[in-house]
Parts: structure tokens; sequence; C-alpha cells
């Protein structure tokens, strides 16, 4: 995968550690709103099927919503991982082994790393509830792993270490507690999937019979853990980059089979593609993504679909920059946000337009059931959706 900077054969640390230096000396500590942008309390985050304004995030009135850091205390570490539970719980995951968990709403946090686990880099974390979670390590060989706790992150089991050195794991998704998936670069000439039914406590490789030939240079990102994504029980989504197109793969069996399709997301170079999806149900999706190199411009970085996956639409006004992260407005059918390290930007019609509404660094974005929505990334930067 072309992992910010972590890229496969010789090239991924010296560009991981490039890209990492470049992106946190040119962006700012702390959240800004963007200049002559409307901030987030002016851009309708509401339920849908409102008549009228109503009851944003933890009940505020929409006009008060904004992003509100909430520190951890951990500012040498990058958080692409994340999993919001609720408003008062979410977990993070991130560089150096790190695992976080708050469960009153960011206040005060735990650290719940699994022991031994320094020198790996958590680019992925899925949680059913404040106690049972599971995390995955990226890297070449046997640093890709997974990890599953079941009390809080008190303890943890090592329920998958890969040992074929063509591997590297990008991305984790679940569909429901028992039911999910793992995504590695392509090996062979296709991409690998994991997949576990009870829980990530036991994992077995697919397949790859039923997995479309990957393109020359064809990889995933382990940006924002969304490279991979499900919709019901069976609908899986995963997300390219690096080769001639930025393309979608969607299974409708849990990843056994898959059909590919382009997406308008520039390609071509090893640095660009689609980096994150979201689907509010089997049909309606966004895609976001662009050029991660921080002197590089992103104009046409964003895509929808409204048929599944088959075909996909530019943004008629995508983000200005690289987008890793998006997420929908839980009970909104045209609300989502996207997320980069230089900036957040919102839509209300279902992705085609976009607009930016802060500029504070976030690699990740994920939002509960109950309307708490969480974002993530480097330096330690942890906010949530609230007045």
């Amino acid at each position: 995968m072309r992992r910010l900077g972590s890229t496969r054969r010789g090239g991924r640390a010296s560009r991981l550690l490039a890209v990492g230096v470049a992106c946190g000396a040119a962006l700012a500590a702390l959240t800004v709103p963007a200049a002559g942008a409307r901030p987030l309390e002016r851009a309708g985050l509401t339920p849908a099927g409102a008549g009228r304004p109503g009851p944003g995030p933890g009940g505020a009135d929409p006009a008060d919503a904004h992003w509100a850091l909430k520190d951890p205390g951990t500012p040498q570490v990058r958080f692409r991982g994340l999993a919001a539970v609720s408003r008062r719980t979410a977990w993070l995951a991130g560089t150096g082994g790190t695992v976080l968990r708050t469960t009153d709403g960011g206040a005060g946090w735990r650290n719940v790393s699994p022991p031994g686990a320094d020198a790996l880099q958590f680019r992925d974390v899925e949680a059913f509830d404040a106690r049972r979670a599971v995390v995955l390590a990226i890297g070449e060989g046997e640093a890709s792993r997974v990890y599953r706790t079941d009390d809080g992150g008190t303890t943890w089991t090592e329920s998958f270490r890969n040992t074929d050195p063509k591997a590297f794991y990008d991305c984790l998704a679940f569909s429901d507690p028992r039911h999910g998936l793992a995504l590695s670069d392509p090996v062979d000439g296709r991409f690998r999937l994991l997949s576990t039914a009870d829980g990530g406590r036991t994992w077995r490789v697919l397949p790859p019979d039923g997995m479309p030939a990957a393109l020359d240079g064809e990889a995933g990102f382990a940006a924002s853990g969304q490279c991979l994504v499900t919709s019901g029980p069976k609908d899986v989504w995963l997300a390219t980059g690096g080769g001639a197109h930025a393309r979608v793969l969607h299974s409708t069996d849990r990843g056994l089979t898959w059909t590919a399709a382009d997406t308008p997301v520039p390609a071509g170079d090893p640095a660009k593609g689609v980096f994150a999806l979201a689907f509010r149900d089997r049909t309606h999706g966004i895609a976001v993504g662009g050029d991660y190199r921080p002197d590089r411009p992103s104009p046409h970085g964003a895509a929808v679909t409204a048929d599944g996956g088959r075909t996909w639409r530019p943004a008629t006004a995508p983000p200005p920059a690289y987008r890793s992260g998006a997420a929908w407005l839980p009970h909104s059918r045209g609300t989502a946000l996207a997320v980069g390290p230089a900036g957040t930007d919102l839509t209300t019609d279902g992705g085609r337009g976009w607009r930016t509404i802060d500029t504070g660094s976030y690699d990740t974005v994920d939002c509960a059931p109950d309307l708490g929505c969480w974002a993530a990334g480097e330096q330690g930067r942890v906010a949530r959706l609230e007045r």
C-alpha cells in the first residue's frame, strides 16, 4: 500500500519519515477556522427528515457545533486508527504501538497498549463497545499483526501474525461483532483478504479466485483505517491507488468475489488514489483521496456513487486538498465529513459539493449512532464534535 510514506519494498520507511516530517512542519497544531468558511454550526448537522434545525451532537443546537480538542497527553503519537463507540467512548490506535481508550468523552484517556508492541505501527482499530476491540499493525512480513481485547485493553491476544513476506496489511472492517475482514496489498497479483467469523479471535486467508487482477503498482493506503469498509451484513468495498486508475472494488458476499470500478479520483502515481471510503447504505457512498504529498495539489480528490460502487462520478465541488478520512453523520441522508492534514470539509448533498469548515490537521474521522463524531491525527490530536 502507499501508506503515507511507507511504500512497498525499500522505499517504504524513508517515505513515511519524509511525509511525516513535512506535514508536521507545515501544519498548525491547533484547530483554526478556515478563512471565509462556514463553521460547522451553520452546516446543517441535523438528522435527515427534520423540517427545521434540530438538536445536534449531544442535544446542542447545530449553531454551536464545532471540533473541540481532547488532549490525550501523547503529542509524540500520530493516530490513524479511530473507533467511535459513542459520544463518551472512543478508541485510538497509532504509532509506537499505542492504543488509547476514553469512556468519559475525552476528559480522560487510558493507555491500553498491548505489551511489547512499541515497535509496531497501529493504523486501524475496530471497537464493538467499551471492552471489545480489534487493532491492526501494518508492515511487511511479521510487522502486520492483529490483536483483540475483551476487557477494555487490560489484556490482549495476538490473533494473527503475517508470515508471508509479500503481504502488507492495511486496514480492517467488521460488518457485525463476529464477521470481519483485513486487507493486504496484492500478493501474486491479487489483493489478499483475511476473514474472521468469531470477532477477530481467529483468521483465515480467503481464496484469491474471486479477486480481479491488480493493476501494475496498485495497492491500498493505510492512512485512516478506511480503505476497507462495510455496509449491512455482506457488502464490502476496498479502495486503491498507485495504479493507472484509482479503483473501488465491491463484494456482496463478505469478500469471496469482487467487481472493480474505476473512479475519477486522480491516480497513476504511488502517492495518488482513493484513501478512504464511506457508505451510508448499500448504494450511496463517497470516496476521498488525492495526492498525499504536502507540496502537491489535489483538486479532484472526491467522488460519489449512488449504485453501490458500480459507477462513480466526480464531486462537483471537491475538497481543495488531499483528504484521508471520511464519515457520514448518523441519521443523515446527505451530510458527511472528510478530513486530512490540511483541514475538514463538509457536504450536505451526499458528496457532490464540499466546503472547508476547519483547517486543523486530522487523518481520520468516525461517527457513532448517538452523533458522537471524533477525529484524530498527528501530534496526538484528538477532537470530538460538540457545542
